[in-house]
């Protein structure tokens, strides 16, 4: 059954988008806002002030019980027991062969650790969990809260107005909050690459949370749409496009992922694959690419080298804060390399790449222990 066949969810704020002007789609299974004045505008008020995102589609899951810690490393590479209190860690989970079932956010909290996954994928994650974890481990999927996302330079003075205390928190550092009798769990992260926060909420709570934000007037609602430049401006990639099952965390970029400790002792699905890959390297690597001209390069381009071909693009569009097209793609290792030269096939005719560094503009994320 196709999404536009599936039955559409409703988000908690789909009233609130629409009543802002908002131009709704099918995304993930819900109606969601793409945009509300445009791509570009939201994008460009995003990078220079603060804009709050919708992302109530994606999973918000508690695991609680013994060595839960223990049990996501059975299924996770990531080296879970070292995490504290209060902060967080970006993971994957991986299939048998190694391969990105999905890439997901892991905090540890007094209540237990509380797991983000994507959206459209949450329900087959939760299968997953539910099939390797054990038992005794308890599953909430709190479908009664949602989640929004502050992101922005002004993200802090803004958030800090309506629940004082954040800005004390640094980036992938995560706590309890009051506003008003409302319990909140707000993280200092996001995926735009700018400094921002992620808003756990009750359900019914918020509407008026995201009137009080936008009430600042640093902050702006922002759609989808936005979103993506956001997140491809700074090297983010996404799942369902640049990680899938086929992809291995080394070849999608994601290495970093591994903890040392479990680079040293494996036990995770697809150790083997994933450790020969990082002592021999991959295959394949996810790059980035400057495109010459003005045309969009899109997802599922081919790429050349000359009459060869050379890989594929994943994600691509124009971005807003760089001022040209710029994509992301999987290229054979010998065309990975930062200034190779490649074409892309659009349309029928061959656009000129540069294979670059990600992301395409710096992170600003605010570092414990970073000069400020």
């Amino acid at each position: 059954m196709s999404e536009d066949q599936a039955e559409i969810l409703e988000l908690p704020l789909g009233d609130w988008h629409r009543a802002r002007g908002a131009r709704m789609v099918p995304f993930a299974g819900y109606s969601m806002p793409i945009q509300y004045e445009g791509i570009m505008v939201e994008h460009l008020w995003t990078r220079e002030n603060a804009g709050l995102f919708d992302v109530s589609h994606m999973g918000q899951l508690m695991l609680a019980g013994d060595d839960v810690a223990g049990a996501l490393e059975a299924i996770v590479p990531g080296d879970i027991s070292a995490l504290g209190e209060g902060r967080m860690r970006y993971s994957l989970l991986l299939n048998e062969e190694g391969g990105i079932l999905d890439d997901l956010m892991i905090t540890n909290t007094p209540m237990g650790h509380y797991i983000v996954v994507n959206g459209a994928v949450k329900w087959e994650d939760i299968g997953h969990f539910r099939e390797h974890l054990p038992d005794e481990i308890t599953l909430n999927h709190m479908e009664d809260r949602a989640l929004l996302a502050l992101q922005g330079p002004k993200a802090v003075d803004a958030l800090a107005r309506v629940v004082p205390g954040v800005e004390k928190l640094f980036f992938m550092e995560a706590g309890s909050f009051l506003w008003g009798h409302e319990p909140l769990w707000i993280s200092r992260s996001g995926y735009t690459g700018e400094d921002g926060f992620e808003i756990s909420v009750p359900a019914e709570a918020v509407v008026a949370l995201a009137d009080a934000l936008t009430a600042q007037s640093e902050v702006k609602p922002i759609g989808l749409g936005a979103r993506d430049s956001l997140r491809l401006e700074a090297g983010l990639p996404l799942y369902g496009h640049d990680l899938d099952e086929t992809t291995d965390p080394v070849e999608g970029n994601a290495a970093f992922a591994i903890s040392k400790r479990r680079r040293q002792e494996g036990g995770f699905p697809g150790a083997d694959r994933i450790l020969k890959a990082l002592a021999e390297g991959p295959a394949r690597k996810l790059v980035g690419l400057t495109v010459e001209g003005r045309m969009p390069v899109r997802e599922g381009a081919l790429l050349y080298s000359g009459d060869a071909e050379a890989g594929t693009v994943t994600s691509g569009g124009f971005a807003p804060s760089v001022g040209a097209p710029i994509a992301m793609g999987y290229v054979a290792t010998a065309h990975a390399a930062p200034g190779t030269a490649l074409e892309a096939e659009v349309r029928g005719k061959r656009v000129p790449v540069i294979v670059t560094k990600m992301p395409f503009i710096p992170h600003t994320y605010v570092r414990r222990g970073a000069t400020q």
